[in-house]
């Protein structure tokens, strides 16, 4: 006779629900990191473009998924914890390979992450060295407007 069938209805119901969330959670999770590796492409091509409008707006979208992801995660240590007391036994088919999923979207989001921070890093240096290079014509000459203008003429006339 299987294990499930002498579980009380309410536990069996419990574990069913507790499995339900956990999978919900872990591919809303996986959907996240799918979605933020797409934003990491998108960022690269523009970090290479240099279009910085659409820069700023990968970051701010980067930013707001983040704290998505970490919004998931929250919910989903705890359930987990759960899941763990109710599964003592084997887990079910797809959860294992849903993990496995999630554990090699969250190393390419760090992979691809840590590219793009290079990339702007050099990116911002050559930058940084095109402004040093600029000829100001305007660097060796005195304002007109300097407090104590030299005087140009000497009026002797008086």
């Amino acid at each position: 006779m299987p294990a499930a069938k002498q579980l009380p209805k309410e536990e069996l119901d419990q574990r069913v629900a507790v499995l339900k969330r956990f999978r919900e959670l872990l591919v809303r999770q996986r959907d996240k990191f799918r979605q933020y590796i797409n934003v990491l492409d998108k960022q690269r091509s523009d970090i290479e473009q240099g279009d910085v409008d659409a820069l700023v707006a990968h970051v701010e979208t980067e930013q707001s998924m983040v704290a998505d992801i970490f919004a998931v995660q929250k919910v989903l240590d705890p359930l987990e914890d759960m899941y763990r007391a109710v599964y003592h036994e084997a887990e079910p088919e797809g959860i294992n390979e849903l993990k496995n999923t999630l554990d090699e979207l969250k190393t390419e989001v760090v992979k691809r992450n840590t590219e793009n921070q290079a990339l702007l890093k050099q990116r911002m240096d050559m930058l940084r060295h095109q402004i040093m290079n600029i000829n100001n014509p305007y660097a060796k000459k005195r304002s007109v407007y300097a407090e104590n203008p030299e005087p140009r003429s000497l009026d002797i006339k008086s």
